[in-house]
């Protein structure tokens, strides 16, 4: 496993914003990560480990110590009745394409979610009524350098998981789903993405939702009542197809978007009293 110095975050994010991380690596394999943990440990680096950066702000200033990535190197798959086995860097669209193909249905609502396997079971991904929730059986992780598996207990909730709370390493997770005719199933991922393309910024770099739904109402629908619908703050703006993006519109830096979305918590709130809590993740040295 090769150990890049100062690797540009930029290109590890869907948001394509972010500093240099002192040292990165990718794994490959569960090895790798022990590997990764050892070298951190011997040379006494804090350690981040990341998916496809699909839910990440990373600072202009970058990460110190070691970004350990678990992407498309550590995606192996295997399916087991109607029972997908995965390692946690596999993408969830190509997890979604699998399913498909073999007439397995409950996934389709994951098939246009940018992140990994791993990411979207530390976060609880959901979108258009479907949520990770609905589909783990179980989870094999790595903490305190022994490798468990739980079938239960996940804590999730929205937007959050007990992974999120113990400082563990999602390595491979089994999805139950069920058995359904595979022309159906791509109709309904067709579907869904056509919605996706009508109404999220695709074209654009952004972190998918910048706020979580506060209780009641919209995050997009309360920023775009507040006038901030295309809102700019350097390169960073509000989406003019979907107020609840913040996007990068070529050349914006962390600071844009953080002070962006300061800027719009405080209207919101002023406006209507409502308090936005953010769903993308702030990384590195701020």
């Amino acid at each position: 496993m090769k150990i890049i110095q100062n690797e540009p975050m930029k290109n590890h994010t869907t948001f394509k914003i972010g500093g240099f991380a002192d040292e990165f690596c990718e794994a490959a394999s569960i090895q790798d990560v022990f590997s990764a943990l050892e070298y951190a440990k011997e040379k006494n680096l804090p350690i981040f480990v990341m998916g496809n950066g699909s839910n990440l702000l990373v600072s202009d200033k970058g990460i110190r110590g070691l970004v350990l990535k678990l992407s498309d190197k550590f995606s192996k798959c295997e399916i087991i009745g109607d029972i997908i086995r995965a390692e946690s860097g596999i993408l969830l669209s190509s997890l979604s394409k699998t399913a498909q193909k073999n007439s397995l249905t409950g996934m389709e609502f994951a098939a246009g979610i940018p992140g990994t396997l791993g990411g979207a079971i530390y976060m609880n991904a959901g979108a258009y009524g479907g949520e990770m929730k609905d589909i783990v059986k179980s989870v094999t992780y790595l903490k305190d350098g022994k490798i468990k598996k739980i079938e239960n207990g996940f804590g999730f909730g929205y937007r959050k998981s007990v992974f999120a709370d113990n400082n563990a390493i999602i390595l491979e997770a089994e999805l139950k789903l069920e058995k359904g005719n595979s022309d159906e199933i791509w109709g309904k991922m067709e579907e869904l993405k056509k919605r996706r393309v009508e109404k999220q910024p695709l074209s654009m770099a952004s972190a998918g939702s910048t706020f979580k739904r506060p209780e009641g109402y919209f995050a997009g629908k309360l920023i775009e009542d507040a006038g901030l619908k295309g809102y700019a703050v350097g390169g960073a703006a509000v989406s003019e197809k979907h107020s609840g993006f913040v996007v990068n519109k070529g050349n914006a830096k962390a600071e844009d978007v953080i002070s962006l979305i300061r800027y719009i918590q405080k209207t919101v709130k002023e406006k209507f009293g409502v308090e936005l809590e953010t769903e993308v993740k702030m990384v590195g040295e701020f």
